[in-house]
């Protein structure tokens, strides 16, 4: 339920930073003012100005991190506890559509998350992982997914 309030701060400040005038720039400020809450209220830290979808899921938002520069693709589920962060300047993560994170991964650097893979609790991904696989451990090892796998949907079609 909170990360729904999060996420439309976020997107309110969005709209609003991307059109001029005083009326979106007190629009603005007000966005910023909900999101300041909703991150305390969260206990999550997920910057404005990253490049999230909004059909992004948060079950457990507290301790989500993500850097104002990554990007987060389509029906994405980010488990509690997950940083998406950089090392150096401009070297941040881009992760996929229909990716799970688990809860306490962290994936730092200039990494690609691809499309249906999934990134298993704790593990600490610091290089790229391709289209439909797992990566798990510290550092993390990729396992791929036989194409046979049944695997259930992130949305709520069921």
């Amino acid at each position: 339920m909170f990360d729904r309030h999060l996420l439309n701060s976020i997107r309110d400040y969005q709209i609003h930073r991307a059109k001029p005038g005083p009326y979106h720039r007190l629009l603005r400020k007000f966005a910023r003012l909900r999101w300041t809450l909703w991150s305390v209220v969260t206990h999550s830290d997920i910057d404005p100005r990253a490049s999230i979808s909004f059909d992004l899921k948060l079950p457990h938002p507290n301790g989500v991190i993500i850097h104002g520069d990554a990007v987060v693709g389509k029906n994405c589920m980010i488990m509690q506890q997950v940083t998406i962060g950089m090392i150096g300047a401009g070297e941040v993560p881009r992760v996929g559509n229909d990716v799970y994170i688990g809860a306490g991964a962290k994936i730092i650097g200039a990494v690609t998350i691809g499309n249906g893979s999934r990134v298993g609790a704790n593990a600490v991904v610091l290089r790229d992982v391709p289209p439909n696989h797992t990566a798990v451990g510290n550092p993390a090892r990729l396992i791929n997914r036989p194409p046979n796998v049944v695997t259930f949907p992130l949305h709520d079609d069921i």
